[in-house]
């Protein structure tokens, strides 16, 4: 079901914890549009089809998922509730394999879960009474709504403070290139990568975005050109393969991307075309930053080889914005859609982060960091 009215974030649980209502991003720019998930379905095919997206967006919707849908379980008992417990997250993780804040969100709402049955049962009397089984369900159901809710806050507050931290590394009049969306539209509320540029722009900074527009779903024009050029900032879109031009023209004094996922050792992964902009930036000695909440950091991955890369639909290449399909279509031919890639460690300047600005060796101060957390 779809409404026009607006809500202030990117993913929101509505007031009566019913529904989920996310803005509708395969709309955009055209048309603003909510969409309301309220079942396993509808929340799988939004997370799939890129109706929400960017890692800590889907991460909270996530949360907020597992919530709702154990809300309307009709689960009779203890070993009835954690069993559809597993299910549903299982059957939620299966949407996008590469973005790690999926999978920590769920386990997150588990462990929340698991906790809270047991604490409640210690002698497993309520397990098979159906009144006392009633009263658990209640107190299970209101510290997941407690632990969703404050993985949203701490979105909100991760992605602010990474825009203090990278405001350090910025001035007055730069140039800045990004690729994908890392902006609002990614995040809960403010944004990963465009965060230190959104707080720049608060203090006065002039600012002069360059988005790429992100073949082959153009998350750069649709969603980053959009985001900023409403806020006032000054923006331009460019072709993927205009990014070198425009770094030996001197116009580009800083690059800031997004993530969906960072090895131990700091490789990280991001949408494609990223690993290109950061070879391309390490020619041209023009400092490329990855802003990352803590969430994203993932030490049990040891670098960017292990990490899973989803591929998607050939249509996205061939189909999706043409009127008519621009590509063969014949037993001989086939395409290549990998939605992210992997940028090597050696090629990142900085990862700026809620607890500060890391830099090389990564392994040390990714451990560092996640230890403070």
């Amino acid at each position: 079901m779809i409404s026009t009215h607006p809500v202030p974030d990117t993913v929101a649980l509505n007031d009566a914890k019913d529904r989920i209502e996310i803005i509708d991003q395969t709309l955009l720019p055209g048309r603003t549009e909510i969409l309301f998930l309220e079942t396993a379905e509808e929340i799988y095919d939004a997370i799939k089809r890129l109706r929400v997206r960017g890692a800590p967006a889907i991460g909270v919707t996530a949360a907020f998922a597992l919530y709702l849908l154990m809300k309307k379980s009709g689960a009779a008992d203890h070993a009835g509730f954690a069993e559809e417990l597993d299910r549903q997250a299982a059957y939620l993780n299966a949407s996008r394999p590469t973005a790690v804040n999926l999978s920590w969100a769920l386990q997150r709402m588990k462990r929340c879960a698991q906790t809270a049955l047991e604490a409640e049962t210690p002698t497993g009397k309520a397990k098979n009474n159906t009144d006392g089984f009633s009263r658990l369900r209640t107190h299970v159901l209101e510290a997941m709504l407690r632990e969703a809710t404050a993985i949203r806050d701490e979105d909100i507050n991760a992605c602010r403070s990474i825009g203090e931290y990278g405001l350090s590394l910025i001035h007055d009049g730069d140039g800045i290139l990004t690729h994908c969306n890392a902006g609002r539209l990614a995040t809960v509320r403010y944004g990963t990568a465009t965060a230190p540029i959104y707080r720049g722009h608060e203090k006065g900074l002039h600012l002069h975005v360059y988005c790429d527009e992100t073949r082959p779903l153009l998350q750069g024009a649709r969603l980053t050109a959009l985001e900023l050029s409403e806020a006032g900032i000054e923006t331009t879109l460019l072709c993927d393969n205009m990014s070198s031009a425009l770094m030996k023209a001197g116009k580009i004094r800083e690059i800031f991307v997004g993530c969906d996922r960072v090895a131990a050792n700091g490789d990280t992964a991001n949408k494609i075309g990223t690993s290109a902009v950061a070879i391309l930036a390490k020619h041209y000695h023009i400092p490329f930053y990855v802003c990352a909440p803590l969430t994203t950091l993932d030490p049990g991955t040891p670098d960017g080889s292990k990490i899973v890369i989803e591929e998607r639909d050939a249509t996205e290449v061939t189909d999706l914005w043409y009127k008519n399909r621009m590509a063969p279509d014949n037993e001989h031919f086939t395409v290549y859609n990998p939605a992210f890639d992997v940028t090597d460690h050696k090629l990142i300047t900085a990862i700026v982060t809620p607890v500060g600005i890391l830099r090389a060796p990564y392994e040390e101060s990714i451990s560092a960091a996640l230890s403070r957390h």
